[in-house]
């Protein structure tokens, strides 16, 4: 499963969560969340906003409070009747190879 961005155009409602998400930074890597590659897939439909996303590990210790924080943002910014629906999926694993060139740069590993 890779994030729609790659197939297909998202819509502005997408686009604006996937805006939102990129002010989530994970507490471990200090990095936001879509250029760590955990955010695998962002759906609205109808009033649902759907995302597909993973951590780096099952046994990540900020797993909850990274939930909680996604659960916040996308509150905070969407109307008020659109219901935030967060999947965690473990398939594919997520993989440092899906991190994006930006965040490599900026974490030292280009």
């Amino acid at each position: 499963m890779s994030m729609k961005t790659c197939n297909e155009p998202l819509s502005p409602m997408e686009r604006s969560v996937r805006d939102a998400l990129l002010r989530v930074i994970d507490p471990e890597i200090g990095e936001n969340i879509v250029d760590l590659g955990l955010v695998y897939d962002i759906k609205v439909e109808g009033n649902i906003a759907k995302v597909d996303l993973t951590m780096t590990t099952p046994a990540c210790p900020m797993g909850e409070m990274l939930l909680d924080d996604i659960h916040a943002t996308l509150t905070r910014m969407l109307p008020n009747d659109v219901e935030v629906d967060i999947h965690l999926v473990w398939e594919p694993p997520w993989s440092p190879s899906l991190i994006s060139a930006e965040a490599k740069q900026r974490l030292g590993w280009d």
